[in-house]
């Protein structure tokens, strides 16, 4: 372990105590940026899956003319309109969606904070293997958002923005419930992009190896079936696109595992 002064808890408390104050002033800064670039964050990003023109829509179309169905699986006109019912509907919102947005954008800086907390009781070996903790847990953060964004997301929309129990009944959507899809689709595979991270520090503490995680990939399968069947909505397309990531995470994580057991038998041996 690093050779430092020992600290009673009191001085871990006011370390962690400023360590968490810079975290809230990077995201309150970041979240007011947000909330200043509203039509950036809204017409462009958080729209953006309402719009036919969206970048997935004309993938999926291209990819409809090129296997010869024709438009079978392009997106003419959005299925549902959007619309504010309440009083602070609009406010309430862009303050919600701010703040999530300068949750993203400050992401890295708070990741690089909470490192700097818990590196000084690491052994230097131990902060040397992890010391690209920050830049891979941002990677896989932001892959996992834009994961959500262009993939979950719009099949999310499209398809409950156009389900119908009855020709009867139209879709009018609340901009709440719209927004609130999108930004919990998004920040879900975010989080569940984590996990390679999370198996790396669960194998480094003992609670976690590559044997045990082979002998339960059959159940990690069926697990990441039921995950993505709750991030998405409830089609069978959707939760295909979610769960084939989540079990090449899965692969990935057992690799991680394994050669952070090999190196730790190493530097025993």
């Amino acid at each position: 372990m690093k050779e430092n002064t020992e600290m009673s808890f009191l001085d871990h408390l006011e370390v962690f105590r400023w360590h968490l104050i810079r975290s809230s002033i990077v995201l309150l800064l970041s979240s007011i940026f947000a909330f200043v670039f509203k039509d950036v964050i809204f017409d462009l990003i958080l729209l953006g899956p309402k719009n036919p023109d969206f970048l997935t829509y004309r993938i999926l179309c291209n990819i409809s003319q090129y296997l010869g169905m024709g438009d079978a699986l392009c997106l003419e006109d959005s299925p549902f309109s959007l619309m504010n019912i309440t009083m602070s509907g609009q406010f309430a919102t862009h303050i919600k969606t701010s703040f999530f947005a300068g949750f993203v954008i400050s992401f890295p800086y708070i990741l690089w904070e909470a490192w700097r907390f818990i590196s000084p009781a690491l052994y230097d070996n131990e902060t040397k293997l992890a010391k690209g903790f920050v830049f891979f847990s941002s990677c896989l953060f932001i892959i996992g958002i834009l994961f959500g964004y262009y993939v979950v997301a719009p099949l999310s929309v499209n398809f409950l923005g156009s389900y119908q129990v009855s020709s009867m009944v139209a879709n009018q959507i609340s901009l709440t419930s719209f927004i609130s899809t999108v930004i919990t689709v998004c920040l879900a595979n975010g989080i569940v992009f984590e996990l390679p991270i999370i198996v790396y520090f669960l194998t480094k503490i003992g609670l976690l190896t590559p044997e045990f995680m082979r002998a339960y990939r059959k159940h990690a399968m069926v697990g990441a079936l039921i995950l993505s069947a709750i991030i998405t909505p409830p089609d069978i397309t959707s939760q295909i696109f979610v769960s084939f990531p989540l079990i090449i995470l899965y692969e990935i994580s057992i690799r991680i595992s394994q050669r952070v057991i090999k190196n730790k038998n190493k530097y025993v041996s």
